[in-house]
């Protein structure tokens, strides 16, 4: 896939060193091409960079990474969306979100032309990213959406980087409780001291 990413932090940076090394085309979209956040990624394989508008026109798939804050001034940001797939791997934290909006993906919808949005990669920390296995197990994640091409797409890049399923928990209306496992993730590694390396997985009988 031609991904582009939105977002050069740490989990825009895991996320496109995992998917470059699995062979996926890497686009970086940023405002200064000459000075950005994350330019050792240039190392990776399949990885360019360029404006952002630029990097968004040539994906098929765009991940946005960047700070919740700015969630739709990002969306608005991004040019033509139209047939686009957007994976929000983004969180409202402390409250700091856009003004209006309980999630940031509903944000997103607001304020793109693409209808297939999806929510995914916000569940668990970038480090899980970087390396999900858990003593020879790799742990789970999960995607909301209504879009049947976005989930398809999220599944696939969950897959490729490294994690073992990605459930569908359900559609748009499952926005905010995606976030709030976000939080309940949070919860446990930041403030009830069990540290990042914690991750979930689904089991079945």
């Amino acid at each position: 896939m031609k991904i582009a990413i939105i977002g050069t932090g740490n989990v825009g940076g895991a996320l496109a060193t995992k998917w470059a090394h699995a062979g996926h085309q890497i686009l970086l979209g940023v405002q200064d091409t000459a000075n950005f956040k994350g330019k050792d990624l240039l190392q990776n394989p399949h990885t360019t960079v360029h404006p952002l508008q630029e990097a968004v026109a040539e994906a098929e798939v765009i991940l946005l990474a960047t700070p919740a804050k700015a969630a739709a001034e990002v969306a608005r940001s991004l040019g033509d969306t139209s047939g686009k797939i957007i994976i929000d791997a983004m969180n409202i934290v402390m409250k700091q979100g856009p003004a209006g909006f309980s999630n940031t993906a509903d944000a997103i919808l607001a304020n793109t032309q693409t209808r297939d949005v999806v929510k995914c990669f916000n569940t668990t920390g970038f480090n899980n990213m970087q390396n999900p296995v858990y003593e020879g197990v790799a742990i789970d994640l999960f995607v909301a959406g209504d879009s049947a091409r976005g989930k398809d797409a999220a599944i696939q890049l969950a897959k490729d980087a490294g994690f073992a399923e990605c459930y569908h928990i359900g559609g748009n209306d499952r926005f905010d409780l995606m976030e709030q496992f976000a939080w309940f993730w949070i919860n446990l590694a930041m403030f009830q001291g069990q540290g990042r390396d914690i991750g979930f997985k689904l089991l079945k009988r």
